[in-house]
């Protein structure tokens, strides 16, 4: 039988305020047994990008990441926001190693073609070292993972945050009985965010297609959901959209397969 992990992929302003992180790493360190926690920090890359005249510039939500850009959302990920969350971890006695993707090579890519839109330094994810990061683990180590990656051609690259769990997640599944837990300000997936009492329970790709017709699921929703669809393809057997005080836990929206 295999150990159980727990994947955590936490974002937006969780990780950029000092209550809310706080309350995030206590709730981590109480997990029992194997973890991992992906992180973004979109919010103070825009903030730090402004401070040094630099645009921010997004599409759909997701930003657009010239050479000028890329160097901040290095700083910011890579820095900032990893060494705080590890520091954060460690004074909570738990052994936590920053990593971004050119670390060990855990996560290969490949920078995003221009159509449309030219993305920049945007890359899309082509391989993941399970066996690599299973080594860490196994040893006790906590990987603490920013949401960059590279393309084994000494080039750095920036990529949804949501995508590298998914991806850590599948590539984990080959040794670990994986959940894979994405969690923000919300108790899951709502039909009106404004509405407590409006969660979605469970979502399966019938209804998916439903709630997207509808217009219910929509913007950086969209991608959570494809990714977390993508893990159960690829061997996770549980994925659960909840809020950050909520992740030891089963409430929120589950997706599931059927």
């Amino acid at each position: 039988m295999k150990k159980k992990i727990t994947v955590i992929k936490v974002g937006g302003k969780i990780v950029e305020e000092k209550e809310s992180l706080d309350n995030l790493l206590d709730r981590f360190a109480a997990i029992e047994g194997y973890k991992v926690l992906i992180h973004g920090g979109g919010r103070s890359a825009t903030r730090i990008a402004e401070s040094l005249g630099i645009e921010s510039r997004m599409v759909g939500g997701r930003r657009i990441t010239d050479a000028e850009t890329l160097k901040v959302v290095t700083m910011v990920y890579g820095g900032l926001v990893n060494k705080n969350i590890v520091a954060g971890l460690q004074a909570r006695g738990v052994n936590a190693l920053g990593l971004t993707g050119a670390d060990c090579n855990v996560l290969r890519a490949h920078k995003r073609p221009a159509g449309e839109v030219d993305w920049g330094f945007v890359g899309d994810v082509d391989s993941a070292d399970g066996a690599m990061l299973s080594k860490l683990i196994e040893e006790g180590i906590v990987p603490i993972m920013a949401p960059l990656t590279h393309d084994g051609k000494g080039n750095l690259l920036n990529t949804n945050a949501d995508t590298i769990a998914s991806e850590t997640a599948k590539a984990l599944s080959g040794n670990f009985d994986v959940t894979l837990t994405y969690c923000f300000e919300h108790p899951g997936v709502m039909r009106n965010p404004d509405d407590a009492t409006s969660l979605i329970p469970l979502i399966n790709r019938e209804s998916y297609k439903q709630l997207l017709a509808d217009g219910t699921i929509s913007g950086g929703m969209i991608p959570k959901i494809d990714n977390a669809f993508a893990a159960l393809e690829g061997g996770v057997s549980k994925v659960i959209i909840t809020k950050a005080d909520a992740i030891e836990g089963a409430s929120g929206t589950h997706i599931i397969e059927g």
